[in-house]
């Protein structure tokens, strides 16, 4: 079982940045493959990016040139900066983790409770 704590929402003007961070309880293969989603409000669930242990990145066409996923391998932690942020961004991200299945399939094992960012125009 892993235990991922993310960090880091707030509330940001359109055009700001902020960081977040996940904290995994464990380093192996249920955390060779990380991530994040986010959902607003009456929408679905969606992948933001995910990263590989190995370094390879996925990022979802709506994000990429604005938000960069990376993790710190040493110390179970999983980042994502995110700049030029929009209105659209705004929602609960959620950390997730799974094996390299999830870095393929898109589909985590774990998820982390969330963290809320909000953004005003």
């Amino acid at each position: 079982q892993v235990q991922l704590v993310e960090s880091g929402g707030g509330s940001v003007h359109a055009g700001g940045s902020l960081r977040l961070s996940c904290a995994a309880s464990s380093n192996n293969a249920d955390t060779y493959c990380m991530g994040w989603f986010r959902q607003a409000p009456a929408k679905e669930r969606e992948g933001v990016a995910r990263t590989s242990r190995d370094g390879t990145t996925i990022y979802a066409d709506s994000v990429k040139g604005r938000f960069t996923v990376s993790r710190d391998n040493a110390n179970n932690t999983l980042y994502l900066q995110m700049n030029n942020l929009k209105p659209e961004d705004a929602g609960m991200y959620f950390c997730a983790a799974g094996t390299h299945t999830y870095c393929s399939t898109n589909r985590p094992t774990y998820w982390g409770q969330g963290t809320q960012v909000a953004v005003s125009s």
